[in-house]
């Protein structure tokens, strides 16, 4: 089994900034991605940024130039820092973890979530 905590979450003012961190642990082989992913109530939760190790970076149109992604592969940790936040970047965001276990099968873990919320 994978664990995936994530934290950094909280209230920030509209053009404010935050990071936040992913600690993924557990029987991991091989890290093949990690990402953010986001929601708010009645929406479907919707791509942040992700990094796959055979396909490289993706972020969502709407954070493209303000937020940024990094991972460690070997930590199995993953940062997104976002700048210049905005109201409409308020939702809950969930961390998530593809690894590739010892005996070859790949899965994806989700972490429990952590409250952006981004008002004045």
């Amino acid at each position: 089994q994978v664990q995936v905590v994530e934290s950094g979450g909280g209230l920030v003012q509209p053009g404010g900034s935050l990071r936040l961190s992913c600690a993924a642990s557990g029987s991991i082989y091989r890290n093949n991605a990690m990402g953010w992913y986001r929601q708010v109530p009645g929406s479907q939760r919707e791509l942040v940024a992700r990094i796959v190790t055979l396909d490289g970076v993706k972020y969502a149109d709407s954070v493209m130039g303000r937020f940024t992604i990094s991972r460690d592969a070997v930590k199995h940790t993953a940062l997104l820092q976002m700048n210049s936040l905005r109201p409409e970047d308020t939702a809950v965001y969930y961390c998530y973890i593809t690894v590739l276990s010892s005996t070859l099968f790949e899965n994806t873990y989700w972490g429990q979530g952590t409250q952006v919320t981004v008002s004045s």
